[in-house]
């Protein structure tokens, strides 16, 4: 059985997704946008103990609403919510939206990470992430890219800068599956010693470095995290978060989307160590563009699956993209001594 990533590698593989970002280098902050050509099917799933969110009740499978316009991933902690009303600002511009009588509402969930004390300017008089979630809206496109940018402009990991990862991959029988990522993690992405990746073995053609596992054993210990070194909090309470959206072109109904979001967090658990701790807001959208008739018991087994090793390669990719720029307080995984 073969399985290979999608012409780009990234989650606008599957066919009517595009993905914007905007940023801002003084603030050290951004935001990012999944939108659809059509409604889209979506849920969601939560396992970290701190999350921070927008109409994801909405997403559950007995809420009312079948389709969604977009979702957005965002910097900015509480004030990143914002970012969603600047995503609805533009997409009501369009015409796009749940129609209600004569209106049409834009649906748009959507989710942050903490990056308040990142080394960036957050002395604002008004609140940023609006515009730059409009911004992001306005830079939607099939190619985008990764690392820090948007969302993952300011995001850190335990050891390193964190940042925007996605990554694909087409089934056998064509289904298309992607994931995109937000790394701003309690845990690490790298083993100890910050060369090799806990997920390196799912990795495919050198996406994150080709350096591969980690020959070692035992590497259970907690290692020292730098993120909370850096940031001067012996209580990093909502300080972490890894915030993602899985998605495939397979004609999901909004119940097999949530079972996809649930299944897909085995991928952020592979790569990120450890994974959904009460610190953390971890979640995962999952989103379908299909038909939404179904698919059967096994079909359903392959996309999830395809789905969490697309977000653990989309986790490494996110750190390894990572750039460098003033005033950070972590370096770079490509950066590192």
């Amino acid at each position: 059985m073969t399985y290979r990533p999608g012409p780009r590698n990234l989650i606008t593989d599957i066919a009517g997704l595009r993905v914007g970002n905007a940023q801002d280098s003084d603030l050290k902050s951004g935001s990012t946008v999944l939108v659809g050509d059509a409604p889209f099917v979506a849920s969601v799933h939560v396992m970290g103990g701190a999350p921070g969110t927008k109409e994801t009740d909405l997403l559950a499978p007995d809420k009312t609403v079948g389709a969604i316009d977009a979702l957005v991933l965002s910097g900015g902690s509480a004030f990143g919510l914002d970012a969603c009303s600047g995503v609805m600002d533009g997409l009501r511009a369009m015409g796009r939206g749940f129609a209600v009588g004569n209106l049409a509402i834009p649906i748009v969930p959507g989710a942050i990470v903490f990056d308040l004390i990142n080394g960036g300017n957050k002395d604002w008089d008004e609140n940023p992430y609006r515009a730059l979630g409009h911004a992001a809206l306005r830079n939607a496109a099939p190619h985008f890219d990764l690392g820090s940018v948007g969302a993952g402009t300011g995001a850190l990991a335990a050891m390193q800068k964190g940042g925007l990862g996605s990554a694909s991959m087409v089934l056998p029988d064509g289904t298309t599956v992607g994931a995109l990522v937000v790394v701003n993690s309690l845990g690490s992405v790298t083993t100890p010693g910050d060369r090799h990746f806990w997920a390196a073995a799912f990795e495919i053609d050198g996406e994150f470095g080709g350096i591969g596992p980690d020959p070692a054993s035992g590497l259970v210990a907690p290692q020292e995290s730098r993120k909370e070194e850096a940031m001067a909090l012996q209580d990093t309470e909502t300080a972490n978060t890894t915030i993602a959206i899985v998605a495939t072109d397979a004609p999901l109904t909004k119940t097999q989307c949530h079972r996809m979001a649930v299944t897909a967090h085995d991928g952020m658990a592979r790569a990120i160590v450890p994974s959904h701790t009460p610190l953390d807001g971890d979640l995962v959208f999952a989103a379908a563009t299909g038909d939404a008739n179904g698919v059967n018991a096994a079909a359903m087994r392959e996309i999830g699956a395809a789905a969490a090793i697309c977000l653990s390669r989309a986790i490494c990719r996110g750190v390894y993209e990572a750039t460098p720029a003033e005033g950070d307080i972590l370096p770079s995984y490509r950066d590192r001594k």
